[in-house]
């Protein structure tokens, strides 16, 4: 009896690629066919276009495709972590829906993962093509700022595509947190993992659903849901600012001029107490989201499940 493997592929405002996609994943199910038994899990984070339409079209024809449609949109990271849920495979393939990330190439993370006894396989990009020179060096130094953060690894320069086990898939539906980073989420459970490398496609049709507000929203969600050094950075920072204050009124009793130094010192230490309390506030913000128990996300369509 053959695997199964499920490929879960979040979708948001995607009606001018779905089509494309879904025929791309189409071929990567022939490719596999001797192999695999595959299924595919997408997930309608609320669109506002025909996307929806498009995927229940597919779905009526194709008992392998497999609808879940949010009542709103909850976000990416929302999407991804149900399709996990209804995920049953004994493999699970992330891969969002612009054709960013070519669909054929999990065959051969499915290869790697089978031969070399992995439970992990990444996408790890090379080469990004038509993003701008911004998103290329924001992605570089978020990574980076994270690892230097963060007690475990995140590898840099990767999405969520990749393929995991079901052992890999289930330890992560144990995670109840709803700040989700699932780049972050999939390392922090351990498990053997390996890159697959390869240069990432330019979006085949329609706009980025990842603006800059969203990147930025993903980044503190990684850096707050994995790190707790900000708090750290407020005590560091108070004993810096003792010290500053210090010379500022020795420097000001020397030279019987004080106006100047003790009015930039007292400037900066509003800026950083500033600082402090939102840093703070984003920590109490998230204990008190966590603490109203509200499901992550709530079902409105499901098809073929």
């Amino acid at each position: 009896m053959k695997k199964l493997l499920d490929v879960i592929v979040p979708v948001y405002n995607e009606c001018a690629c779905i089509s494309e996609t879904i025929q791309r994943l189409f071929n990567l199910r022939n490719l596999l066919i001797d192999e695999l038994e595959v299924n595919f899990i997408f997930v309608n984070d609320g669109s506002k276009d025909k996307s929806l339409d498009i995927l229940k079209s597919f779905a009526m024809k194709y008992p392998f495709v497999k609808v879940i449609g949010f009542s709103r949109n909850f976000g990416h990271q929302i999407a991804v972590s149900a399709g996990l849920d209804y995920s049953k495979g004994d493999y699970v393939a992330i891969i969002d829906a612009d054709l960013q990330d070519p669909p054929e190439l999990i065959k051969d993370m499915y290869m790697l993962l089978k031969d070399g006894g992995h439970d992990i396989v990444y996408g790890k990009r090379l080469k990004r093509k038509s993003e701008t020179f911004f998103k290329k060096f924001s992605a570089y130094a978020f990574y980076r700022l994270l690892n230097s953060m963060c007690q475990i690894n995140i590898p840099t320069d990767t999405g969520d595509f990749r393929l995991i086990t079901r052992e890999v898939a289930e330890a992560v539906k144990s995670m109840p947190e709803k700040h989700r980073f699932i780049r972050g989420m999939v390392p922090w459970v351990g498990f053997d993992s390996v890159p697959l490398y390869y240069n990432r496609d330019e979006r085949f049709a329609g706009e980025t659903k990842y603006p800059l507000s969203k990147m930025l929203k993903l980044a503190f969600d990684g850096i707050f849901s994995f790190s707790v050094k900000p708090l750290k950075f407020i005590t560091d920072a108070g004993i810096a600012l003792f010290i500053m204050a210090a010379a500022a009124f020795a420097a000001g009793i020397f030279f019987r001029c004080s106006v100047s130094v003790i009015s930039s010192v007292v400037l900066f230490v509003g800026a950083l107490q500033m600082i402090a309390l939102g840093i703070i506030g984003e920590y109490v913000g998230r204990i008190f989201e966590e603490s109203k128990n509200r499901p992550l996300y709530i079902v409105k369509d499901k098809i073929n499940l």
